[in-house]
């Protein structure tokens, strides 16, 4: 039998810690990114910002370009709302992809450390599979969604189409780079603070349970 069961459950059990703590940072980004949205006198749930993003990818991914349907389509941060990435919920930062991309695009953004690019996505377009070992399981994605002859291309162009978006809000944009450094720093003592009241806590609470 190749599926491990035994692994499975020990990593669905060691999730739970991680989950509440990443809830917590994607809460503290939110109220981040509620103040630089108030700064700049525009929001995500605008009509105007709404329209823009309709009319800058036409209800299609913005990474890979095929046809969004509602039980596919995904809110996607392409600088990610996490403690590695520190993206905001702003303009800008605000569009909408696929399902399987969105997924995909999570093994870049969990990265302590990019290599290929300096932000998630840009890292994620990146994968032409001509970077990475054999065994990449991004550069497999790319392939399989296009031919290896199109995929550099394609790649370098859903890149540009972001990026001309993205200059359309310059100023959110410059202001969640500019946060970059100190948001991680206080993302990292979030989480780990988060994690450690809650191990205390549950423990103290189980002991007086039993």
């Amino acid at each position: 039998m190749s599926f491990q069961t035994a692994k499975y459950l020990r990593k669905a059990t060691g999730r739970a810690k991680s989950d509440v703590a990443n809830k917590l940072v994607s809460m503290f980004l939110h109220e981040v990114s509620r103040k630089i949205t108030a700064k700049v006198g525009l929001s995500v749930a605008d009509p105007k910002y709404v329209h823009a993003v309709e009319s800058e990818f036409g209800g299609h991914c913005c990474y890979c370009g095929r046809s969004l349907e509602s039980d596919r389509a995904a809110v996607e941060h392409p600088d990610g709302m996490n403690r590695f990435r520190a993206g905001l919920h702003i303009p800008g930062n605000v569009v909408v992809s696929c399902k399987k991309c969105n997924n995909e695009k999570r093994r870049d953004d969990q990265l302590h450390k990019l290599t290929l690019a300096t932000t998630g996505w840009e890292s994620f377009l990146s994968h032409d599979g001509t970077k990475c070992d054999a065994n990449c399981k991004t550069c497999a994605y790319w392939s399989s969604i296009w031919p290896d002859e199109m995929k550099g291309e394609n790649l370098k162009a859903a890149r540009q189409k972001i990026l001309q978006f993205r200059a359309r809000y310059k100023e959110s944009i410059i202001l969640n780079h500019k946060a970059h450094n100190s948001l991680r720093q206080e993302l990292d003592k979030i989480y780990r603070d988060c994690q450690l009241f809650a191990t205390n806590r549950i423990k103290v609470a189980v002991e007086a349970f039993s």
